[in-house]
């Protein structure tokens, strides 16, 4: 891969893939931990196997699909593994960014939703709870599979990005289990926000990533119209040559489409992300006014 000319450090390495795995691991963890109080408070704890058995099968399917993409990848070389890793970069972009701006709306009743959709799975049957546990856990770990396969592209088979992972995930469990239990409180609105706008960053130069390997294999064009090139005075083995590679793709000598690609998705979803939010509830009814004794229509009787 064109950025393997630099791997990033391992603090880099771990950092990067950590935050992953915290975000989407926490998101997950509040999604299992809704469905489960649910179940406890509604005492329809009898369903609390079905909802393990969904959460299950979808840990299975989202290690399946990591391991076939992140290894199917590893086993082909040349101009066939640069298209390969630039598509696999580009629906990765596709799908964090849907699901990015999906959280950002659906944040403050997806608690609400959550619980009407149990409650309906709960009267169907046991089917009906595991497909609602496996498929709002599998979509959160879908994201996050793509995700790591397009972030960890250049590491050259470095196996800290997975390290940092699953370091991630296990500090989200703690904090979902604490969360439970009431131990700790923390903002989840500022956190999202926060984190979410991280990722947002990090899928630009996944993008950015994508769109120079599919230049490589002339599948787009450009790939010697450089934006600009800062090669003479940008060390990539230096600290801060590996961080910016490791975190956010970046390199010395983009081309122009690969920029444009970067700095267009970057100002228009960050915008979107971050636009405020407008209140959607309706404003309280007006008191009821007395009708005044006359006529069936209100109408004063002189």
């Amino acid at each position: 891969m064109y950025l393997a000319l630099s791997t990033p450090t391992v603090t880099t390495q771990l950092f990067g893939s950590g935050l992953i795995g915290l975000r989407e691991g926490l998101e997950t963890g509040i999604v299992v931990m809704i469905l489960a109080a649910f179940l406890v408070k509604s005492d329809r704890r009898d369903n609390l196997r079905w909802l393990w058995l969904g959460v299950a099968a979808a840990l299975v399917m989202v290690v399946a699909i990591f391991a076939g993409i992140h290894y199917g990848t590893s086993t082909i070389s040349g101009m066939f593994a640069e298209a390969v890793a630039g598509v696999a970069s580009l629906v990765a972009v596709c799908v964090v960014t849907g699901m990015v701006l999906w959280m950002r709306g659906a944040a403050a009743h997806i608690s609400s939703d959550l619980r009407r959709g149990l409650a309906d799975a709960v009267e169907m049957g046991g089917f009906a709870v595991v497909s609602l546990s496996f498929l709002a856990v599998g979509r959160e770990g879908v994201e996050t599979a793509l995700l790591m396969v397009g972030y960890a592209e250049n590491t050259s088979g470095s196996s800290w990005p997975l390290l940092g992972l699953l370091l991630g995930i296990l500090v989200a469990v703690v904090v979902t289990i604490a969360l439970y239990f009431g131990a700790v409180r923390i903002d989840l609105g500022k956190f999202f926000t926060f984190t979410g706008a991280l990722l947002v960053v990090v899928a630009a130069g996944i993008l950015g990533y994508g769109v120079r390997a599919l230049q490589t294999v002339g599948w787009l064009p450009g790939n010697g119209t450089l934006a600009f090139d800062a090669s003479a005075h940008y060390d990539q083995s230096s600290w801060y040559g590996t961080t910016l590679a490791g975190l956010f793709n970046l390199r010395p000598d983009p081309t122009v489409l690969q920029m444009c690609a970067w700095a267009v998705y970057l100002v228009v979803v960050l915008a979107l992300f971050l636009r405020p939010r407008r209140n959607t509830r309706k404003p309280a009814a007006a008191p009821a006014q007395p009708v005044p004794a006359g006529s069936p229509d209100g109408t004063p009787v002189s």
